[in-house]
C-alpha cells in the first residue's frame, strides 16, 4: 500500500500506483520532512515498485486481508483497525487485498533518519527494519491521528508541527525499529539568552509566515532536532505551540483597538482565516474572538 512518487505528488495519477486520489494529503501544505495521505481503496493489486521514502501505512479502515511481498519475503496477514507497517526506503514490494481498504500512510524522508543517525548516536548509517506483521504503536498511532488532525485544521499554517513531529518520529524509528536499538544521548541544557532572543524576536516579527523548524534552528545555529529539545525546555512550550500562542496574544492586542474586523486581524496575525483564528483563540484564551471584544 505505499506510493512510489518520489515528489509525493498525489494529484498526478500517472506517478502512483493507487486507483484512487487520497482523501486528505499534505501536499498543499508543503511539509519537509514528512508527507501525509489518507486513502480509502477498492480491492487492489499494487505491482512490484520501491518508494524513495520510509512510509508507515495504519490501517484506519475495516479489518482487510493483505498479502504483502517486501525484499523479497511474504507475509499474508489480517490488519485489523490501528495496525500499522513499516516499510524501509528502496526495498521492492507488491501489494494485493481483496477488500475496501481505508489507510492513513505517513511518509518520512530517508536523510532525515541519516542526519538523525549520524547526530544521536554518530551512525553514518543505521538500518530501519521492515515490520510487515500484523501489530500496534500506540505512540506512532496517535502521532499519525495528531498530524491528520493539525493538517485538517491548521492546513498551509501546519509546517513548523510537521516538522516537529517529523523529529520525533524518525527518532523513535531509530530507537525501536532499527538495527541499532538504542536511547539516544540528551541534551540537558537550555539555549542561551541570546539565542532565545533571537529566536523570539524572529517569531514576533515573522507571525504572519508559516515557518518551518529549520528556519528557527538556524538562527541558534543548532539542529532541527536539539533546538526543538532546547527550546522546550527554555519556554517549556514547543516551538510551533509558542507560535500560536504568540499569534493569539498579538490577535488579542488588535482585537483590543478595534481598529480592524475580526478576519483582518486573523490576516495579520498569520491564521488562513476568521475560523482558523477563532479555532486556535478559542482553544487558548477559552471564548471565541468575538465573545473577547464584546467583554
Amino acid at each position: 500500500m505505499t506510493s512510489n512518487s518520489s515528489t509525493i505528488n498525489f494529484t498526478q495519477t500517472d506517478q502512483r500506483p493507487l486507483p484512487c486520489l487520497p482523501l486528505i494529503s499534505s501536499h498543499l501544505a508543503r511539509w519537509d520532512q514528512i508527507q501525509l495521505a489518507l486513502y480509502r481503496q477498492p480491492p487492489n493489486r499494487i505491482p512490484e515498485h520501491s518508494s524513495p521514502h520510509h512510509v508507515i501505512c495504519i490501517n484506519t479502515g475495516a479489518p482487510v486481508t493483505l498479502h504483502q511481498t517486501v525484499d523479497q519475503r511474504s507475509e499474508t496477514i489480517t490488519s485489523v483497525p490501528g495496525d500499522m507497517g513499516i516499510y524501509p526506503a528502496h526495498l521492492w514490494q507488491t501489494f494485493h487485498w481483496h477488500q475496501p481498504a481505508e489507510f492513513l500512510q505517513l511518509y518520512l524522508e530517508p536523510m532525515l533518519l541519516t542526519h538523525l543517525g549520524r547526530e544521536l548516536w554518530g551512525k553514518d548509517q543505521i538500518e530501519l527494519i521492515p515490520q510487515l506483521a500484523s501489530c500496534f504503536d500506540p505512540l506512532i498511532y496517535q502521532m499519525a491521528i495528531a498530524l491528520k488532525t493539525t493538517l485538517e485544521t491548521d492546513g498551509i499554517g501546519s509546517k513548523l508541527y510537521a516538522d516537529s513531529m517529523a523529529n520525533a518520529l524518525a527518532v523513535h524509528l531509530l530507537c525501536r525499529y532499527s538495527a541499532h536499538q538504542s536511547l539516544p544521548r540528551q541534551d540537558s541544557g537550555r539555549l542561551s539568552q541570546q539565542q532565545l532572543r533571537q529566536v523570539i524576536d524572529y517569531i514576533d516579527e515573522n507571525l504572519d509566515q508559516n515557518l518551518s523548524l529549520s528556519q528557527l534552528a538556524s538562527i541558534a545555529h543548532l539542529s532541527s532536532y536539539h533546538f526543538a529539545r532546547l527550546f522546550k525546555q527554555s519556554t517549556g512550550t514547543p516551538p510551533h505551540r509558542y507560535h500560536i500562542q504568540r499569534r493569539i496574544e498579538r490577535a488579542k492586542q488588535l482585537l483590543m483597538a478595534k481598529e480592524l474586523s475580526i478576519a483582518e486581524v486573523a490576516q495579520v496575525v498569520g491564521f488562513a482565516s476568521q475560523a482558523h483564528l477563532t479555532y486556535h483563540f478559542k482553544r487558548v484564551v477559552g471564548v471565541t474572538p468575538r465573545v473577547f471584544v464584546q467583554q
